[in-house]
Formats: C-alpha cells, sequence, structure tokens
C-alpha cells in the first residue's frame, strides 16, 4: 500500500519554506522537492568559481521585505540572522556628480533633498511611521480588510491609496520638482519592472521608499541571502517537515501521492505537473500567463571598492543606475516593448560594503541586474560595465573577473526565472489582486493544487507572504473536508 503524504510542495524559495512551515507548524506531514542541489530558491549564496571561496548571491541580494514580513521576521530573529542596516538604503547617482540619497534617517534623507525635502517628507514620512499597518495592507492576501484598517488605520490606507493614485498617473509631476528626487522615487519604482508611471510602479516605489526609513531600512543578511535560506531550512526541520534536494518535478509522474500539492514555482509549471488534475478553463489561464521584462545577471569580482563620484554611494545596500526619471521610463518601456535599452535600468550591491567578511584576499563580490526584454540572449557584462563606469571613473580596472548569465539561462539557476523573469510574470493591477487564475481564492487552482509563488498576491520580492496565504487557505479547506467527513 502506498502511503500518502499530507503535503507535498515543490520548490523551496522563501515561500515554498514559509508554506511548508505553516503546514508542518499545524501538524501536517510535509515533504519539500527541489531540483537544485542546494534549497533555497531566490534566496541562495554560492562559490560561482569567479574566485576561490568568493561567495555571490545567486539571486536576491538585499531584503528591506524580509524584516518587514510578519511571517519571516519571528523565524529570523529566533533563528539569530542578523541583518547588516546600511546607513544609506540606496542611492540613485546622477550626471553632474550628483546623487539621491535615501538615508535610513529620513531627516538626512530631506536635508539632502533641499528643496523637495519637505515634499519628500510629505509622501513618505507618514507611511514610515505606521510601517506596520502599511505592511498589512501592501503584503495581504488583497482579499481581508486588515483588522483596524477603517478604525485606527484608516489614515495610513488613506495616504497609500493617494500616492498610488498619484505617482501611478500623469499626476506623478507632483510634488516633487527636482530631478534628484524624482529620480530616487522613480528608481525604488522600477523594481516593479513595468511601464511607468503606473499604480503596481507606483504602490511598489512608495512601500519601498518607506522601508527605507523604518526598521532595518533595506538589510543585507550577514553571510548573504543563504542565511535566510538556512534559517528557514532549520525551522522546517524542526517540525518535522523534509526537503529533498537534487529532485526535479516536471511531469505529474515526478509526484509522490499527497492529499495536497502546492508550486512554488511558475504558473506554467504547475499547468504541466499537475495536468489533469486541473479544471481545462484553470489549465489554460496558467498556460497563458504572460511573463514580465528579463534580468540579466552580471557577477562581477572586484580588487577594490566600487569608485564612485559621490562617496556616499558607497554606503548604500542597493544602487540604482538608470539616469533622469525620463531616461529611466524610457529604458523600462523599451524592455517592456520587447526592445534593449541603451542603457537598461540597473540595481547594483556591493555586500562587502557592509559586511567585511564578504570580502576574501583583497578581493570582493558585485552583484548586478540589468533589466533586458523577456528571453534575451545578450551578455550585458560589457552594458553593466560602462553604466558603471559613467558613475565610477575607474571601476573597469578593479575588475577581476566577470560572468553574465543572460535572462535566456536563468532558468538554470533557478527554474521559476522562465526568460529571466524574476516577478513571476507581467505586473498589473489586476494580476496583483486576482493572480493567475481568476477566482476569489488566488492560492487554490484545482481541487487539491495550490499555488504559493511570486505569481500569487501579494507579489514578488523576499516576505514568503505568498506561501503563508496559500498554507492557510490549504488548512482553511482540509478543515471543510473534515466538517464535511463528519
Amino acid at each position: 500500500m502506498v502511503t500518502r503524504l499530507d503535503v507535498v510542495v515543490v520548490g523551496s524559495g522563501p515561500n515554498g519554506l514559509v508554506a511548508a512551515i505553516t503546514l508542518a507548524r499545524a501538524g501536517l506531514d510535509v515533504l519539500v522537492l527541489e531540483e537544485q542541489p542546494v534549497a533555497g530558491g531566490g534566496a541562495r549564496t554560492l562559490d560561482l568559481g569567479l574566485a576561490g571561496g568568493l561567495l555571490h548571491d545567486v539571486c536576491s541580494a538585499v531584503h528591506p521585505m524580509a524584516w518587514a514580513s510578519p511571517v519571516l521576521a519571528p523565524i529570523l530573529a529566533r533563528r539569530g540572522v542578523e541583518l547588516v542596516v546600511p546607513q544609506v538604503a540606496y542611492a540613485h547617482p546622477l550626471p553632474g556628480g550628483r546623487a539621491g540619497l535615501a538615508w535610513h534617517d529620513l531627516d538626512r534623507t530631506v536635508a539632502g533633498l533641499g528643496a523637495d525635502g519637505d515634499a519628500w517628507r510629505e509622501l513618505v514620512g507618514p507611511l514610515a511611521a505606521d510601517v506596520q499597518r502599511l505592511v498589512e495592507l501592501t503584503l495581504g492576501d488583497h482579499r481581508h480588510v486588515p483588522r483596524d484598517v477603517l478604525g485606527p488605520g484608516l489614515p495610513t490606507a488613506a495616504r497609500l491609496a493617494a500616492r498610488i493614485v498619484q505617482q501611478g498617473t500623469p499626476l506623478w509631476r507632483r510634488p516633487l520638482r527636482g530631478d534628484v528626487a524624482r529620480a530616487l522615487l522613480t528608481g525604488a519604482a522600477a523594481h516593479s519592472m513595468t511601464r511607468l508611471p503606473s499604480l503596481v510602479g507606483a504602490g511598489t516605489g512608495v512601500l519601498l521608499a518607506a522601508l527605507a526609513h523604518a526598521g532595518l531600512g533595506w538589510p543585507v543578511p550577514r553571510g548573504g541571502s543563504a542565511a535566510v535560506s538556512d534559517a528557514l531550512l532549520a525551522e522546517l526541520a524542526d517540525l518535522g517537515g523534509r526537503v529533498v534536494t537534487g529532485r526535479p518535478v516536471r511531469v505529474p509522474g515526478d509526484l509522490p501521492p499527497a492529499h495536497v500539492t502546492m508550486f512554488d514555482t511558475a504558473p506554467g509549471t504547475v499547468a504541466q505537473v499537475a495536468g489533469d488534475r486541473l479544471a481545462p478553463r484553470a489549465r489554460r489561464a496558467l498556460t497563458r500567463r504572460r511573463p514580465g521584462p528579463g534580468v540579466a545577471k552580471v557577477d562581477l569580482v572586484l580588487s577594490g571598492p566600487i569608485p564612485w563620484t559621490v562617496p556616499e554611494v558607497g554606503l548604500a545596500s542597493t544602487v540604482h543606475l538608470g539616469g533622469t526619471r525620463a531616461q529611466v521610463v524610457r529604458a523600462e518601456a523599451q524592455i517592456t516593448a520587447g526592445r534593449h535599452a541603451h542603457r537598461p535600468f540597473t540595481l547594483v550591491s556591493d555586500p562587502a560594503a557592509l559586511d567585511a567578511a564578504r570580502a576574501r584576499g583583497g578581493l570582493r563580490p558585485v552583484w548586478s541586474y540589468a533589466h533586458v526584454p523577456t528571453g534575451s540572449r545578450a551578455d550585458l557584462t560589457a552594458t553593466v560595465l560602462a553604466h558603471l563606469e559613467q558613475y565610477a571613473p575607474g571601476v573597469r580596472d578593479l575588475v577581476v573577473d566577470a560572468r553574465c548569465t543572460p535572462a535566456s539561462r536563468r532558468h538554470l539557476v533557478d527554474a521559476n526565472q522562465v526568460g529571466g523573469d524574476i516577478t513571476g510574470g507581467s505586473t498589473s493591477l489586476l494580476r496583483m489582486l486576482v493572480g493567475p487564475v481568476p477566482g476569489w481564492d488566488p492560492y487554490r487552482v484545482g481541487p487539491d493544487v495550490w499555488l504559493c509563488s511570486a505569481s500569487a498576491p501579494p507579489g514578488p520580492g523576499v516576505h514568503g507572504m505568498s506561501g503563508a496565504h496559500a498554507a492557510r487557505s490549504v488548512l482553511g479547506a482540509l478543515a471543510e473536508r473534515g466538517k464535511a467527513g463528519r
């Protein structure tokens, strides 16, 4: 007789592990299957062979949502994960030796923005001051109203809505007037990987800007992103959950028998593996899910710190390279239309600037993502170095080694990143609210099949909330089955 497991989770990214932890904590027998030899999905830190013993973050590197997440934060604290707080959460250099600096200290940011300082304070200050409610509004399942939103939380909800409408439409010309402040906010919005302005871009930008001035800002985990995954894996093991690596799941026969199967994967994988367990309508919706733009990842080994023209930029955990607001908008429009940008929006992180142990023998790992069209095969190494050289003259002389993983090959690193899509599908307000299969429960895509990846609400980011919400949906369904059985 074949033993049927309670739950099988396909994929061991933060969402999959949080889903597994939530269900194991409820007493269910949970097995996680991961095709890579190391668990963690987008939160892994590995030796890429570029320099002896030097570790690079494979996907995510900086984690503003981890400390803010109601499910991740307690686990990371309990497991002793240290999140190193940068003085500058993120920076946005501009031509002419200028830079927008989102200091962790809001007052210092305001002072640095000159005439736009008061407008910046008004725009993000109240949201940063009420960050717990802000997180409840943005990282919820988008089905249930937070418990106090109609009471004490109403002002925060109203401010958030007003700022999304303002910054997601042509009204975004106000209240910021100078190019430095505008670029600083636009760089945060560009994390949405959509045309700008847009409502999703505005929500992303305002949330990330507010997190920069609250809590731990935009921290890096000491030792690398793998510290986040290691904490989740340890938590799951203590609850009796199991993880099997080197176990690809590509066809129905790859799955062991289970009462519930959860997918921390791209929607297309669910359709391919779950097959006849899905209604035709759900299978079509999952298969037709339009991918988002891609990223080309360029990993560098440098022999010294990046020589930024504005030295304070080197204090930031994340640097946005994209130029003015108009230049970022043009570049993002080009990549969403399927064309390469001459100067693509690029994110850069030098973790050794915050965690000195990440450097070895005078060498340091530098991480970068450049936005490109989905499926791009282009090697962006020269483009990223030229972009860096514009704001950090002499950086080319520090390059010891470099490697680009084009968008077309990102799925070999993380199966979810098909075509380099790191957002789980094209970003739109409808997608963020509904998920790939329209319905009241965006996580349950079949009678015994759940989606728990970044493709489900609340969307991308290392926060684990998609996994938590999906797991709660599973528990609700199992409770209903139990009542029906009685």
